[in-house]
Formats: structure tokens, C-alpha cells, sequence
């Protein structure tokens, strides 16, 4: 009943998940991910403990395989299961129970992983990696866009469209993206509204926010419209 993409930005240092499927709220229960950590995606039947135990063990240096090894072997419903994980060297694993719900399967890469289930057919996911390998010179965040869009124009859930769900980690202890569409008759092509409209202030805006290196951020307000302003205007002119 979900599509998702997950990976690590061997450039930026950036992590995340990117999800859409016919349940409300998917941006609460499936996506996982911590600076310079990894990301985690659980779904289909699924199993939210996944994320934070998985992300915890990845940060005790155990190794992807073995991670996904050990959340499996906790849960007696793992064949009722679907989970990708990407790690903070780009290293990748997934499973897809025997449970899970036709079409369902994944596909693993360096970096970054799709994966779904209850598809309307493979494809879905095929289009996806697609989409994210051609985009490779595109911001993380656009590249994950790309890869929803190319499922949902794939078929999608089976089901129907409800939620979708973009979740990146850059340096800090706080997102650099967490956007969600919870109910919406056409969530993908909604969370791209979103990320159109993040561009014009909230990304921009994350540059005076306090970091570990500079606790204080920034707070004057007069400099900070008068940054952004001068962005928008560049911006514009390329």
C-alpha cells in the first residue's frame, strides 16, 4: 500500500526518505532518518519501532545487513513487513515479507533504495530508481520529488492516493525538509505544491537557524529579509 525511496547524499552528507501511499498520515509512521546516521523506511504492515531501534544500532556502528538482521528477528509478523535501510556510507539493505500484499518487492543500489507494496505493478518502483538516477545533479530533495512523481505516473498504490510524505536530514539534529501532505486526493503532485512554495522562504530561512557550530544562528530580522530578498532576486534573474 506505499512507494518510497530512501537514501544517502555521498555530496551533501544528506539522508532521508520520500513516501506516498492510501493511508492517511504516512509521513508519521513510515519515515526514519538521523544526521550522519542513515534513513530507515518501514511499511506495509508496519512496524514504526523499526525506525528508531534501527537508527540507534546503525549509530553503534553495527552494519546495515546485520541491522535489518536483527529488527527482523525481534518480530514475529516480519513476513507481514517491508523495510529499506541506507546507512551513512551508502550502504543499502531491504526485506519484503511473504505476507506482504501483491505487487511488492524492492530494489537496492548503492546510496539508495525503493521500494513498495500492494503496487499496481512493478514498474512503480523501476520508474522510481529511474527517475532518481537521472536526476543525480538535482538537490536531494528535487531527486526524491522526481522519484514519487515517476511512481505515481507508474500506477502507483492500487488502492488510491492519500498521503505522501518528504523527510531529509542534513547536518543538524533537526530537518533540513519535513514536509507531509496527510489527506489529500492527489498527495504527490500536493507535496510538490509544498516544496515549490518551501523554496520562496523556509529553505532559505534554514541558514540563520542556530547550528552546532553556530548556537546563536541568526536573529536580526532586517538582515535576514534582506538575504533572502537578495536570493529570490538571483533567483529570478538565472
Amino acid at each position: 500500500m506505499t512507494f518510497s525511496i530512501i537514501a544517502w547524499d555521498e555530496l551533501t552528507g544528506q539522508t532521508g526518505v520520500a513516501v506516498s501511499t492510501k493511508f492517511l498520515a504516512v509521513g508519521s509512521l513510515c519515515p526514519f532518518a538521523q544526521a550522519g546516521v542513515g534513513a530507515i523506511a518501514t511499511q506495509a504492515f508496519v512496524n514504526p519501532t523499526f525506525g528508531p531501534r534501527g537508527l540507534r544500532l546503525l549509530e553503534q556502528g553495527v552494519a546495515v545487513e546485520d541491522v535489518l538482521t536483527i529488527l527482523l528477528k525481534s518480530d514475529e509478523g516480519r513476513e507481514h513487513r517491508q523495510i529499506h535501510i541506507v546507512d551513512s556510507h551508502g550502504r543499502t539493505a531491504a526485506f519484503t515479507g511473504n505476507e506482504t500484499v501483491d505487487w511488492a518487492g524492492h530494489k537496492t543500489f548503492p546510496y539508495f533504495s525503493v521500494a513498495g507494496n500492494m503496487l499496481t505493478n512493478a514498474h512503480v518502483i523501476e520508474a522510481m530508481a529511474e527517475a532518481y538516477q537521472a536526476s543525480l545533479d538535482q538537490p536531494l530533495a528535487e531527486r526524491f520529488l522526481r522519484a514519487l512523481e515517476a511512481g505515481q505516473i507508474a500506477g502507483g498504490d492500487k488502492r488510491g492516493r492519500q498521503s505522501a510524505a518528504l523527510y531529509i536530514m542534513g547536518t543538524e539534529v533537526y530537518p533540513l525538509v519535513d514536509l507531509r501532505v496527510d489527506d489529500h486526493p492527489d498527495p504527490v503532485a500536493e507535496l510538490r505544491r509544498i516544496y515549490e512554495e518551501s523554496k520562496k522562504e523556509y529553505i532559505p530561512f534554514q541558514q540563520f537557524l542556530p547550528t552546532a557550530a553556530n548556537p546563536a544562528g541568526v536573529y536580526d530580522r532586517a538582515i535576514i529579509d534582506r538575504i533572502i530578498a537578495e536570493q529570490a532576486a538571483n533567483d529570478q534573474q538565472r
